[in-house]
């Protein structure tokens, strides 16, 4: 079931006075923009999946991810070990 036209409306209202979204005039059309960029939408979502999934665990995270079905090709196992020494090196 689709929602409705003013349940879109209501929605894409409130995330405008939230700060979430902006808008523009396009004629009798409204485009809608996001006000925060992507990277930074994305680190706050998986904060907060972290946060509520796993107790804040990134290890429980990061362990459930390697257990999925769709295992990881090695070049992607590679990159990944890379990441992870790189972040020890700087202290992360």
């Amino acid at each position: 079931m689709l929602p409705t036209d003013a349940a879109v409306r209501a929605t894409l209202r409130i995330l405008v006075e939230k700060g979430h979204l902006r808008y523009e005039s396009d004629g009798p059309r409204y485009v809608y923009f996001p006000t925060v960029p992507r990277d930074e939408a994305r680190r706050s979502a998986l904060r907060h999946l972290v946060a509520t999934f796993f107790d804040g665990s990134t290890e429980g995270a990061m362990a459930a991810l390697l257990e999925l079905d769709d295992a990881l090709t090695d070049g992607e196992r590679r990159r990944l070990k890379q990441m992870i020494n790189r972040a020890a090196a700087e202290g992360h």
